[in-house]
């Protein structure tokens, strides 16, 4: 778990605990094959909501109401000149290239297959459909960031700060992400990895123990984030102050709307990555939490907000679990949290149910094999 992270005064619930920004953060390989368009840097949603909901939909005729609720502004938007990696603004654009872009930036290679940096993320995708579950440009963003800094033990103790694990422990991870068919793929991801990026000053970040602790690292803090331009519109719908009819036709629009989207893409809606945040990688995980994370700015900020009021000197916690395996037995919520996160959950909840059988409910023992893989895997995407 983290180290904890306690209340300096009283909070109230709804209140926000803090709002943090990433040390590193980075959107996942599978949003452009499936053309999702985010920020490079801050993950901002690129599309207006109109443009987000006719591409799920399949429907270019769509036309929202209340256009003015979007807040996208395509007008800001801008490329890395060399590279044509596209940003929400000028400001997200120099951001990137003051921390890493220089480093990462393919130039004239972007679509060159034999560049080292095509040839990692072309292996990274070919062993990590979707759902990803981390990136391996998180990692390769980490190292460009050292590379590119001019105080590199700062950043090297930027990222030491996370939690760490022993190689035991670092070897489950790392196979938890991967899955047991990729196994034996690690080394080849290392290799590449290597071929892109080596730097002598990290060189331990490069042996076959350093590698593997870096995955384990990301993985074990790394935080999931979405972001969606249409989910913003319809929270700014939501806020609007409309007479009863209009309110109840807007509101009609949007359900309608959102089970056609459904049947029409599934489940991935939203544009996604991992970032990796000091304060939220503090907080100790509970079934019953005080306190959950948001992304209400449609970008890598990350809110915490109270689920309930804390008192100044009380422990801040978030749920590693989705509210529905918070839902499952004390036995089935501990399964998930050692194999994706090395503990067994000790919170007045789980104590409470101390004494439950160590057997999962029917509907679990049903969908115990298919889960235990694809599932676990897309749960690591929420926490």
């Amino acid at each position: 778990q983290g180290k904890g992270l306690f209340a300096t005064k009283s909070i109230r619930k709804g209140e926000t605990v803090f709002v943090e920004r990433p040390v590193v953060s980075s959107q996942f390989l599978w949003n452009a094959l499936y053309n999702y368009r985010a920020c490079d840097h801050c993950l901002r949603a690129l599309e207006t909501a109109e443009e987000n909901a006719q591409r799920l939909l399949g429907r270019s005729s769509l036309v929202l109401p209340h256009p003015e609720q979007c807040s996208i502004r395509k007008d800001l938007h801008q490329q890395c000149p060399r590279c044509q990696v596209t940003y929400c603004s000028a400001e997200c654009r120099q951001a990137a290239l003051e921390q890493y872009h220089q480093v990462l930036c393919l130039g004239p290679s972007r679509d060159d297959p034999t560049h080292p940096l095509n040839k990692l993320q072309e292996a990274w995708r070919n062993m990590h459909y979707p759902p990803e579950t981390s990136s391996i440009m998180l990692m390769a963003r980490m190292v460009a960031t050292v590379k590119q800094a001019k105080d590199k033990e700062w950043w090297i103790k930027a990222f030491s700060q996370f939690c760490s694990k022993t190689a035991n422990e670092e070897e489950e991870i790392v196979h938890k992400l991967l899955g047991d068919k990729f196994k034996g793929q690690l080394e080849l991801l290392r290799l590449l990895f290597t071929e892109a990026l080596y730097d002598e000053y990290l060189s331990r970040w490069f042996t076959p123990e350093g590698f593997r602790s870096l995955f384990a690292l990301v993985g074990t803090n790394g935080q999931g984030i979405g972001t969606s331009s249409l989910s913003q519109w319809v929270h700014a719908c939501d806020a609007l102050d409309l007479p009863m009819l209009q309110r109840e036709e807007l509101d009609a629009f949007i359900d309608q709307l959102y089970k056609d989207i459904e049947k029409e893409s599934g489940e991935f809606l939203n544009c996604e990555g991992s970032g990796l945040y000091v304060l939220q990688s503090c907080c100790n995980h509970s079934c019953i939490p005080n306190a959950e994370t948001s992304f209400p700015e449609n970008n890598f900020l990350l809110h915490l907000t109270a689920l309930e009021d804390i008192e100044a000197g009380e422990e801040i916690c978030i749920s590693y679990l989705d509210c529905c395996q918070r839902e499952r037995s004390r036995h089935s919520r501990n399964k998930i949290l050692r194999e994706n996160y090395l503990f067994t959950c000790s919170c007045p909840k789980c104590l409470a149910q101390a004494d439950d059988a160590d057997v999962t409910s029917d509907e679990e023992e049903e969908g115990e094999g298919e889960t235990d893989d694809a599932e676990l895997e897309d749960e690591m995407t929420d926490v």
